[in-house]
């Protein structure tokens, strides 16, 4: 979709939160950059230091830095995830 803030998502292969937040993100159509941070610890470094937090998933919208599952979510119910995206409600 033109115009929409890049989505990036730091994951792991096993994790249900990372699951269930690309699964909400794939039902809204929004591409979004999934980086994988099993066997990968300049990756989980480099995620660690622009999160601060170790777990998975962390995600970003464009400059704004989601945080986790629960907050994609969060973020979902209270009809705010469209603006973020860029989106207007229809």
């Amino acid at each position: 979709m033109a115009g929409t803030p890049a989505v990036v998502l730091y994951t792991t292969r096993i994790c249900p939160f990372c699951m269930r937040a690309k699964q909400l993100l794939l039902s809204k159509q929004v591409d979004f950059e999934e980086r994988p941070v099993d066997n990968a610890p300049a990756l989980r470094a480099e995620m660690t230091k622009k999160a601060g937090s170790r777990t998975v998933p962390q995600i970003w919208i464009g400059d704004t830095h989601v945080g986790g599952c629960d907050e994609l979510f969060q973020l979902e119910r209270q009809q705010r995830l469209d603006d973020l995206l860029g989106r207007t409600q229809e």
